[in-house]
């Protein structure tokens, strides 16, 4: 028995068909993944099924006995509390039996009446067995085991959450939604702001998760690691595939190779009756027969071809610096009011790729802000080669005017460009049609990112620094960008928590946890 029916599902956002008479249905034990390209509508669909987002036609049915939870890789939190407030929020129905609980004892020790008194006690005796039942004498431990996991603390309990950073936020939002146990997760790109030893974490809990969960993430080993199934977005349908990610990718192609198959010979069947009527019709003796045979064409349910997936093409262009080494540092170091890690010192050369890792919190993106200038050194110095064009990727999706279409966003940086010019740019990394003329705020994250990876390649640089630039894109769009860093002829500085993604690229590897040994 299912847990969560989708039915003939029907959304138009704008110009473009999300979902088209789609179908869905989440079982118990289902631990699903949910897949499609950069703008299918995953975010989209994880928001119907929360009631957020009302769909065209069809309807979204929850057996009523379920508790799901939902993590919005958009959401905020806007009360000044500390992070352990936030996080005991979480316990609410406990903490809220448990003042029944003290105010039934105060009314025991007033009862004179013994009839009463015994009633009262055998009451305040289910409400300890519901309390104990609930681990509400574990919260302090449960929610020390969490954050540990999640790194938060790393960064502290007592932390007002409206300081956070955004990574941080959203750990502490994570956190918060694992520690409710919903019957369902329906989590959002998860991994994002997570580093490898907290996705182990995250990975070890889904495994052992006794409910169910629908997860959307473009880390497809941490995706293949947890799921035992998939639900693949693809031209406004949803299709169920069993088994982990790798299985997934190896049955669509199998399906889709089938597809193209069965579309030939159809079209083959078409072609021979079509030739047959053009021949017969008007013949007395066989119209009859042709006749028949165009009934038949009329009533065949046409298979649709298969078409290629599309693959946006980025290119960074290269212009020369003066001499060979691009950057180099000097007992750096980093930090705002405290500095982050022991002195850095490194050198970087024209043609190298180097990958800065270590735990979330430890620097990593202040060590980029320092180098891009952003924000200034405590100490030491870092020197950058003559003529140096840097070509910053910055890890968040924020805009100065989210009301801006991409072609705007593009424009104002490129201001000789004409739309057409723009146009073809986008289309190009993959933002095609009137995805171009949607305002930036209303755009998947993987498309915004995509934006913003066009406005690198629209210049001339030597020297990349990249944020996490795989957060959001879909499969075909982190292999296209694995090719444009590969090419690059410059140097590359890049932060990414994808084991996969570094050592494909990464040349030399600047581990900031080791600076500490």
């Amino acid at each position: 028995m299912s847990i969560l029916d989708v039915k003939n599902l029907t959304h138009i956002y704008g110009d473009k068909t999300l979902f088209n008479k789609a179908n869905m249905q989440l079982f118990r034990g289902d631990k699903m993944g949910l897949t499609g390209l950069n703008g299918a509508g995953k975010t989209t669909f994880l928001n119907i099924l929360i009631e957020e987002v009302v769909p065209d036609e069809g309807y979204v049915k929850w057996n009523p006995k379920i508790k799901y939870g939902y993590l919005d890789q958009q959401a905020s939190i806007r009360e000044s509390i500390t992070v352990k407030a936030y996080l005991n929020q979480a316990f609410n129905d406990l903490y809220r039996l448990e003042e029944q609980l003290q105010s039934m004892n105060q009314q025991i020790s007033a009862c004179s009446d013994n009839e009463q008194a015994m009633a009262l006690c055998e009451q305040s005796a289910a409400l300890q067995e519901q309390l104990e039942s609930g681990g509400f004498y574990a919260i302090n431990s449960e929610i020390e085991k969490v954050a540990a996991g999640l790194g938060i603390t790393a960064f502290g309990l007592d932390h007002d959450v409206t300081t956070l950073s955004g990574g941080q936020r959203a750990k502490v939002m994570l956190a918060k939604l694992l520690l409710l146990k919903p019957d369902v997760l329906l989590l959002d790109e998860p991994t994002n702001f997570l580093d490898r030893e907290h996705i182990a974490w995250l990975t070890k809990f889904l495994k052992t998760f006794k409910g169910s969960f629908i997860l959307v993430s473009h880390d497809f080993a941490f995706l293949n690691d947890v799921v035992n199934c998939i639900c693949d977005i693809e031209n406004g349908k949803i299709t169920r595939f069993n088994g982990d990610y790798q299985s997934f990718v190896k049955l669509k192609e199998i399906k889709r190779q089938e597809q193209l198959k069965n579309y030939h010979a159809q079209q083959k069947e078409i072609e021979k009756l079509q030739t047959y009527i053009d021949k017969n019709i008007v013949r007395a003796s066989t119209s009859k027969m042709a006749k028949s045979r165009q009934k038949k064409l009329e009533k065949m349910e046409k298979i649709t071809k298969p078409g290629k997936t599309p693959k946006p093409s980025f290119l960074f262009s290269y212009t020369p610096a003066v001499g060979q080494v691009i950057l180099k540092t000097d007992r750096l170091g980093i930090g705002y009011d405290d500095q982050l890690v022991p002195d850095i010192t490194m050198e970087l050369r024209v043609g190298q790729k180097m990958a800065v890792t270590g735990f979330n919190g430890i620097g990593k993106s202040t060590f980029i802000k320092t180098i891009c200038g952003i924000i200034p050194p405590l100490s030491g110095e870092f020197v950058l080669a003559e003529q140096i064009k840097i070509g910053y990727y910055q890890q968040e999706n924020r805009w100065e005017d989210e009301n801006r279409t991409a072609v705007e966003e593009i424009k104002n940086e490129y201001p000789r460009m004409n739309d057409k010019e723009v146009r073809a740019a986008l289309s190009r990394c993959g933002l095609s049609g009137e995805l171009a003329l949607q305002k930036i705020g209303t755009l998947s994250g993987g498309e915004q990112s995509k934006v913003k990876l066009c406005k690198l390649t629209l210049s001339n640089y030597n020297f990349l620094v990249l944020d996490e630039p795989t957060n959001h894109l879909d499969v075909n769009a982190i292999e296209q960008l694995k090719v444009a860093i590969q090419l690059f002829e410059g140097a590359v500085l890049f932060v990414s928590h994808s084991k996969e993604f570094c050592q494909q690229i990464a040349e030399q590897t600047l581990d900031f946890e080791k600076l500490f040994d």
